[in-house]
C-alpha cells in the first residue's frame, strides 16, 4: 500500500530538513512526500528541488498564497496531490520515530482514524536536534537512557512519556487497549487514515479560518458522525515536537464557535473543504 506523508509546513526549512532526515530512516518505503506548505516561500521552494536529488523518496510541494494562518487550505493541498491511498499528517516540526509509518500502517484499517502523540522536547535538546549535534535516530535509540534529561528540559511542557516504545497488536498493546478502555482524542499533527475517509468529510473545513481546532478537534467528530472509530497510536506511533513559544494570539477562536453551530445541525461533511 502506497502511503502519503502530508507535512503542514510554513518557512522553517530547517525542521523540514530534520524532517526528510528521520524520513529517510522509515522502515516502511512505500510512501511519497507532500509539503503542503501555508505560503509560497521561495527558500521551501529552492529546498524541495535540490532534495529530490537527495532523497529516494518522492517529493511533491504544495503552495498557496501566504495570507495569514490558512493551514486548512494547505493540507487539502496535500490530499488532492496526494497518490497514495493511505494518508499520514504530521506538522513541520515533528521528527519521525523510524518505524512511525510502518506501526501507522499496521494499525490502519478502513473505519479506523489512527492516531498518535508525540514528545514536546524542550529548548536544550530542541537546540540539539537542530544545530546537528544530535540525530533523531540516537534521540530514539537513547530515550530510555536520557528521559529524565528530557523531562526536565521540557519543564512545563507536557508527554515527555510519550517517547517510550511498545510493539502494534503486542502483549503491552493489548494489555493498555484493555486497562485504557476509553475514546482518545485526535491529535492532528500525528494522524491517519485511508484517502477514502477523509474524501468523505471533504477534508478540512476551510471556513474555519485558523481556528486552532480545525484539524482535530472538528475533524474528529465529524468522523465519528460517520461512524469511524479513532484509534490509539500512544506508544506506537511516535513522533518529536520541536521546542518553540506558544503565542496565544496564533488562532481567531472566535472561529470555534462555528464547530459547535455545524455539530447541532450534524453537517458531518464540510462545503469548502478538498472540493
Amino acid at each position: 500500500m502506497k502511503v502519503s506523508v502530508i507535512v503542514a509546513v510554513y518557512k522553517d526549512v530547517e525542521a523540514l530538513e530534520l524532517i526528510f532526515e528521520s524520513l529517510k530512516l522509515q522502515t516502511y518505503k512505500n510512501f511519497e512526500v507532500i509539503v503542503a506548505e501555508d505560503g509560497e516561500s521561495s527558500q521551501i521552494k529552492d529546498f524541495v528541488g535540490l532534495c529530490r536529488d537527495k532523497f529516494s523518496f518522492e517529493i511533491i510541494h504544495t503552495s498557496q498564497k501566504d495570507d495569514g494562518v490558512r493551514k486548512s487550505k494547505s493540507q487539502n493541498n496535500g490530499i488532492r496531490a496526494a497518490k497514495g491511498s493511505y494518508l499520514i499528517f504530521i506538522d513541520g516540526d515533528c521528527l519521525l520515530y523510524s518505524h512511525f509509518i510502518e506501526n501507522h500502517v499496521l494499525l490502519s484499517s478502513e473505519k479506523y482514524i489512527v492516531t498518535g502523540r508525540r514528545v514536546n522536547v524542550g529548548p536544550k535538546y530542541s537546540a540539539l536536534l537542530r544545530e546537528r549535534q544530535l540525530s533523531s535516530e540516537c534521540l530514539e535509540n537513547s530515550f530510555y537512557r536520557k528521559y529524565f534529561d528530557i523531562k526536565k528540559d521540557a519543564k512545563l511542557e507536557r508527554h515527555s512519556e510519550e517517547g517510550f516504545s511498545i510493539k502494534p497488536h503486542g502483549l503491552l498493546h493489548k494489555l493498555m487497549k484493555k486497562i485504557r478502555n476509553r475514546p482518545v482524542p485526535l491529535l492532528g499533527c500525528n494522524m491517519s487514515m485511508y484517502k477514502s475517509a477523509i474524501l468523505e468529510i471533504n477534508g478540512f473545513d476551510e471556513d474555519l479560518g485558523n481556528s486552532a481546532m480545525a484539524s482535530d478537534t472538528d475533524l474528529e467528530w465529524r468522523f465519528r458522525g460517520l461512524g469511524y472509530t479513532i484509534v490509539s497510536a500512544k506508544l506506537i506511533a511516535n513522533q518529536f515536537h520541536l521546542y518553540h513559544e506558544r503565542k496565544e494570539s496564533e488562532y481567531n477562536r472566535n472561529d470555534d464557535v462555528m464547530i459547535k453551530v455545524n455539530q447541532n445541525t450534524k453537517r458531518y461533511r464540510c462545503e469548502n473543504g478538498v472540493s
